[in-house]
């Protein structure tokens, strides 16, 4: 890899992380991992790649994270119909990936150790599931390096709207309002919660006004307490308590229902859908959403070279 185009520091305070820079460096890892894979075995595999999650969304004007960030999550997409269907040669991809992120990351004071690769994630497509490779990181500036490896080309706006499909069924085992809300650790639940402010921030410009009205207070709350750290057991059990009994997860449902409706696609059935529909993000959505997902990345990068530029 050529280190030179590494994008800035990535923990420029204290140990919270740079998103933008976190996101870019993603991304350059994808572009070294298919010119690996050609050099050394003579496959050519596209890639993209970028973050997973929604912190950037209520991150500084510069993308600094505005509470410490020890999940590492990435989203990459990888072809359907060629190399990668031979299991030595996505054996030699993740060899490939794990490298990478090993010796990416350790310029940057993290330690990625012990990689795990092939766990699949639920309620992706049963025929061409997402699958994951993670490591661990012993430093304690982060937990782990997680990667969900989609199969489906894609840009990386069209991964994050179809992946919150997926990820709404994963919310609804908690929030569905027709059945008792689950005692679970409270760890679990602000997992949950993090969740909850994902998808309401990545589909907010889908949400119906009337919908936005009745959940912005809650999410509002949610969002400040998330801030200030959000500890307590008990301030966790409310904050679980409103956003179940306010039946929000019916909420993202309905922004994304209609328009996969459309095009005979039936969102609480993402499992079976034809795998050539993976990464499927209809037109009305895109323009609604893609966007939205963009712009804070402009902001970001235009912040950042206003003070490249005065310093």
């Amino acid at each position: 890899m050529n280190y030179n185009i590494l994008p800035g520091n990535l923990y420029p305070k204290e140990d919270r992380i740079n998103l933008y820079y976190f996101h870019n460096l993603l991304q350059v890892i994808g572009e070294s991992v298919s010119q690996q894979m050609y050099q050394q075995h003579r496959i050519r595999i596209p890639i993209t790649a970028g973050m997973w999650g929604g912190s950037y969304m209520v991150a500084d004007d510069d993308g600094q994270a505005k509470t410490k960030v020890v999940r590492l999550y990435s989203i990459v997409n990888l072809p359907q119909n060629g190399p990668l269907d031979k299991i030595e040669n996505f054996e030699c991809l993740m060899e490939i990936y794990q490298q990478t992120f090993a010796t990416t990351f350790k310029r940057y004071g993290l330690n990625l150790v012990d990689p795990c690769w092939g766990e699949t994630i639920p309620y992706s497509n049963r025929v061409q599931p997402t699958t994951t490779l993670q490591m661990w990181e012993t430093t304690g500036k982060a937990k782990f390096a997680r990667a969900f490896f989609v199969r489906q080309e894609a840009t990386w706006e069209e991964s994050i709207i179809y992946d919150m499909v997926r990820n709404i069924k994963v919310l609804k085992e908690l929030l569905d309002i027709n059945i008792r809300p689950m005692k679970k650790d409270s760890s679990e639940l602000k997992f949950l919660l993090q969740d909850v402010l994902i998808t309401y921030y990545t589909l907010y410009a889908a949400l119906t006004p009337d919908f936005v009205e009745h959940a912005q207070p809650i999410i509002k709350s949610l969002f400040d307490q998330f801030i200030t750290g959000m500890h307590s057991e008990e301030t966790i059990e409310e904050q679980y308590q409103k956003v179940y009994s306010n039946a929000l997860v019916y909420g993202f449902e309905e922004a994304l229902q209609n328009p996969y409706k459309k095009e005979g696609l039936d969102i609480k059935n993402i499992e079976e859908w034809p795998v050539e529909k993976i990464n499927h993000v209809p037109q009305e959505l895109k323009e609604k959403l893609i966007p939205a997902l963009q712009a804070p990345w402009k902001k970001f990068h235009d912040n950042l070279e206003k003070h490249r530029i005065t310093k």
